[in-house]
């Protein structure tokens, strides 16, 4: 139940936050809606069916009110899905229908990219870490340094660049595209799995070296624990070693590692799904800015805010699974 609190006041926080943020930003939505229209009586009444023309604090509790899963609708109460308000820039669409139709695609293009990561990153500190202070292990080190300090931005234009223009011809790669193509009446007639490799691929370049390096941390300091040398010493393999001893009790700070970086990916999405035209949550939120269509942020904003409590919470829970120790 204290879990449960404190993750209702992180949403409640992010909700009020982003809420008066955007309000203070400025700009007229009823005018934006209606574009050269300088009728007063049009701006009015687009004022009156969006609640623009009621006092912040007003506003302010409706939308809190709209968020809260229990409420009444049409007169009655019950359990209803949150309200993030409709779009300002797409008259009467839902913005929780915007948010259904991209957050699976930014969802998607995190988890291929963090496993890609893990896939990647564990063996790599796992072999620096039985070679330490060899040459392998310099280079491994050296590269996933690199990785980490190389922005995802020029990532994907660097990675934009070579495999989608250089080298197209060989790798066939487009370089732009979204997982799922639509015709011209916005029906989806193919899905195009091709246009997930290079997003993923970028994203997946500093995870890995976070991983390879907090993996070859936590192993080093595991091989130097005397369980582990008298492990080697009852005639277990260096794999078995691996799996049984070191492997085990290195994943805790991992998996705290790699639920940060889900949650990072998510957020750190906006600028390669802009590069690459992969119509996610991202995109969403750049097009939207782009259009002062503020519903559809912080509901994208909210909606990535509570993602990220239910991975905490789940970690949380991981912990006492991986280790019992936790528990206790």
């Amino acid at each position: 139940m204290k879990r449960l609190g404190r993750s209702l006041l992180v949403v409640w926080g992010v909700a009020t936050l982003v809420f008066f943020l955007f309000h203070a930003v400025g700009g007229d939505p009823a005018r934006m809606m209606l574009g050269q229209v300088e009728d007063p009586e049009a701006l009015a009444a687009v004022r009156a069916a969006y609640g623009l023309d009621q006092p912040l604090g007003t506003q302010y509790l409706r939308y809190l009110s709209g968020l809260s899963p229990v409420r009444p609708v049409d007169g009655s109460w019950g359990l209803h899905w949150p309200d993030l308000q409709t779009s300002y820039q797409q008259r009467g669409v839902p913005v929780t229908q915007l948010i259904a139709q991209t957050l699976p695609n930014t969802a998607l293009l995190a988890v291929v990219s963090l496993g890609a990561a893990v896939l990647i990153g564990v063996p790599l500190g796992l072999y620096s870490a039985l070679r330490a202070g060899s040459f392998a292990d310099r280079a491994i080190t050296v590269l996933s340094t690199v990785g980490m300090a190389t922005p995802s931005f020029f990532s994907a234009v660097l990675i934009a660049w070579i495999f989608a223009y250089l080298l197209h011809d060989w790798t066939g790669l487009p370089l732009t595209g979204s997982l799922r193509e639509l015709d011209d009446y916005g029906r989806a007639v193919r899905w195009e799995w091709s246009h997930l490799v290079l997003p993923a691929l970028t994203l997946a370049i500093r995870p890995v070296g976070v991983i390879a390096q907090m993996m070859r941390s936590s192993a080093l300091e595991i091989l130097s624990l005397d369980y582990v040398r008298t492990a080697y010493a009852k005639g277990l393999t260096t794999a078995q070693v691996l799996r049984r001893h070191v492997l085990r009790n290195a994943l805790n700070p991992l998996i705290t590692t790699i639920s940060g970086w889900f949650a990072s990916l998510l957020a750190g999405a906006v600028f390669v799904e802009t590069v690459f035209g992969w119509r996610g949550a991202g995109k969403l939120m750049v097009d939207a800015l782009e259009g002062r269509d503020f519903p559809v942020v912080m509901g994208a904003i909210l909606s990535l805010s509570v993602v990220f409590v239910l991975i905490q919470t789940l970690v949380d829970w991981l912990y006492g699974v991986v280790d019992p120790r936790v528990r206790i």
